[in-house]
């Protein structure tokens, strides 16, 4: 089949490959250059052990505190709240215990293949170079916050995730310039990637040396005649016609959804970080700071912290005093890094569903336009089993993962 991918992040990236792997002629659809994209800019973690959902007890105990702070973990600009409030209600009922419940199964579904698939697609590119396997720190400022998290921990090794509990002494020997910790656990099986925009840069070459067609542009209108799939362009009036599309253009998926009628509350977490020259931060695999809202990641091309929430949309311009907080708190951990700069900050669009569960499956219209977006923090982690799934959607065959939980009619 002829199969047209709007959107060249991280998860259109991995479906192009997963259907140039099973034979189909690929048409990518992305201008190029867009500013926010996560792909481009994100943690580099593979979070593969993962199985909370935003909506947790995790966030709720947090959440009054990082209110409070507008330079905090997390915030919504004023004017931004009437726009925000459905899906704030839609998060609020995502936080029922059912829910919930509900949540966590689907989210450890999708993860558990999530390493895998990514082995498996670099493996098949040459490009295994890429994967850091060092594990991921979760450190605690507080013991009485670690013990709260106990319920957590533990359910996660009910699904057969390795957490290792270190001692003072172990962590000072694994991560010595941390500061300022009472408690951590080492995720020995999690990972991360060299760089994330890097990788995804590759993808893209490899993608177009196998063939894959690259059209310039935004998709503006997806038409459904003549038996086929007929995507509109900006520029021109040109279209791309094909067998199947699937939308995979994050938060830039929302009005393309809404055109075949299906309604879905995407909305953007704003997320901000700063990259230092590599070995600032004198780490030597990614942390995860509990309670705090960031994390770091030693990158190949330089160490990063990243992380907060802010609800804007796509319009207003960055807040990087955010970034400078964000930076600041990390001095508590990190106190060497009073006298050091960053040499970049940055800021992008998280596509955030309010279940913390992408978007997989066929448009409620037809069933030859699927989507593949909403990934929120998840859509390094996720890319290639999505890729999988995708496929499984295309090809009207089998998926990997049950879709049902994904499914766009599910709101």
């Amino acid at each position: 089949m002829k199969v047209a991918i709007i959107g060249a992040g991280i998860v259109g990236l991995a479906t192009v490959h997963a259907m140039l792997d099973r034979g189909h002629e690929v048409v990518l659809v992305e201008p190029g250059g867009k500013q926010g994209r996560p792909t481009d800019g994100n943690a580099g973690w593979i979070a593969h052990t993962d199985i909370m959902p935003l909506a947790s007890p995790k966030a709720w105990r947090n959440l009054p505190r990082w209110l409070m702070d507008p330079l905090g973990p997390l915030t919504i600009r004023p004017g931004y709240l009437p726009h925000l409030a459905p899906w704030l209600m839609r998060f609020m009922l995502a936080s029922s215990p059912g829910r919930i419940k509900a949540s966590i199964g689907a989210i450890r579904a999708i993860n558990a293949e999530a390493l895998p698939a990514w082995q498996s697609l670099l493996s098949s590119l040459d490009l295994s170079r890429h994967l850091r396997e060092h594990g991921i720190l979760s450190v605690w400022r507080q013991k009485d916050a670690f013990l709260r998290s106990q319920d957590i921990i533990e359910r996660q090794r009910s699904f057969g995730i390795a957490v290792e509990a270190l001692s003072p002494a172990a962590l000072a020997e694994l991560e010595p310039a941390l500061r300022n910790v009472e408690a951590a656990v080492l995720y020995p099986d999690a990972c991360h990637v060299a760089d994330p925009a890097v990788l995804a840069a590759e993808l893209l070459r490899l993608a177009q040396e196998r063939g894959a067609a690259h059209v310039a542009a935004d998709a503006s209108r997806i038409e459904l005649r003549d038996g086929a799939v007929h995507v509109h362009v900006d520029g021109g009036g040109s279209e791309v016609v094909a067998d199947r599309v699937v939308v995979a253009a994050g938060i830039w998926s929302r009005g393309l959804a809404a055109q075949l009628g299906d309604r879905i509350p995407l909305d953007t977490e704003r997320g901000y970080n700063a990259t230092y020259p590599k070995g600032t931060f004198g780490i030597g695999r990614p942390i995860m700071f509990e309670g705090e809202g960031f994390v770091t990641t030693p990158l190949d091309t330089g160490d990063r912290v990243g992380g907060a929430v802010e609800f804007a949309g796509l319009d207003a311009a960055p807040n990087h005093e955010r970034t400078d907080a964000m930076v600041q708190r990390l001095t508590r951990f990190l106190p060497h890094l009073q006298s050091e700069a960053p040499a970049k900050r940055w800021m992008g669009f998280r596509p955030s569903i309010p279940d913390s569960l992408p978007v997989i499956g066929p448009s409620g219209r037809d069933r030859r336009v699927v989507y593949a977006f909403g990934h929120g923090h998840y859509g390094l982690t996720q890319a290639a089993i999505t890729a999988q799934m995708v496929a499984g959607l295309v090809e009207d065959r089998a998926s990997p993962v049950d879709v049902k939980p994904f499914s766009a009619q599910r709101f």
